[in-house]
Order: C-alpha cells, then structure tokens, then sequence
C-alpha cells in the first residue's frame, strides 16, 4: 500500500469516527453515570418497583379452588392457598420462598422449599394474577411437580 492510499483510509476512518451518534470520552461516561433520568429514558425504571426479597403484595392473601375452600370451618379446604410475604400455605404441606427468577407487580417465578407429611423438596413455582388479583394461576414445574395450571379465586 503507497501512501496516498494510507492518508486517503486514515482520512475516511476520521470522517466515519466524526459522524458516530456515540458520544465520546468523558461525555459518554458523564451520559451513562447520570442514567435514565437524566437522559429522559424512564422506559427503564418499572412503573411498579416490586421488593426482589417477597411475594407481591396482589398475590397474597387466601385463595381457593372452589368456593368452600374459603369458608370450611371443618378443617377440610384442600384446595386452599395461603400466601404470605414469604411463603405458601396448602392443605398438608407448606413452601418457604427461595431465590427468585423473575419478579413484577403481579407475578413472581421462583424456587421454593416444600415440607410436608414427612417429607421436603424444591420446587420452581410461578404465580400470577391476570386480573389485578381476582383469580390466581399458580403453574409448577420440576421433576415431581404437580401437571397444571391451577386456577384458584380469592377468598372474600
């Protein structure tokens, strides 16, 4: 390569470099520290900040699969669902909540660790409500999980 050829690409790599919609340097840095308010972009922040540590506050509360699950006084609701911050009641068996894979204002997916009759397991479990917290759908999956989804309604 001669080097007019050299001066004419070192010519055209500045030009190209001077037309970049990045901005360079101390600018771009000063641009990424100062984030989305800064920039006006607030797509990025949820509308909704959910706590990364607990259930959302729409999924908990009691939940039944039919409607005597909520108002049995004999003890035999077993379709009933009790969620609290933290972890989930069933008829015979209870789940503490573990690390968290996805979390938004109204669903949460994540690991939890079941005990009952003697025994303990994990297993991942999503829950979700579709109608701001009307009905509840609670899908599991893993090796023993239960084939679902499962529909329960809230308990007035």
């Amino acid at each position: 390569m001669n080097k007019t050829s050299l001066i004419a690409a070192a010519a055209l790599a500045m030009a190209l470099a001077a037309c970049s919609k990045e901005p360079a340097g101390e600018e771009a840095s000063q641009t990424e520290a100062a984030g989305p308010a800064a920039t006006g972009d607030a797509s990025v922040a949820p509308a909704h900040p959910v706590e990364q540590n607990a259930i959302p506050d729409v999924l908990r509360g009691r939940w039944g699969m039919v409607p005597a699950d909520c108002t049995s006084t004999r003890g035999d609701a077993k379709g009933l669902l009790t969620i609290g911050s933290d972890k989930l009641e069933f008829y015979e068996s209870v789940a503490s909540l573990g690390p968290i894979r996805e979390a938004g204002p109204d669903s949460i997916s994540a690991s939890f660790a079941f005990s009952g009759e003697g025994e303990s397991w994990i297993e991942e479990v999503t829950l979700s409500t579709p109608d701001g917290g009307k009905t509840l759908v609670r899908e599991d999956t893993g090796l023993d999980a239960q084939p679902g989804p499962f529909t329960y309604t809230k308990c007035p």
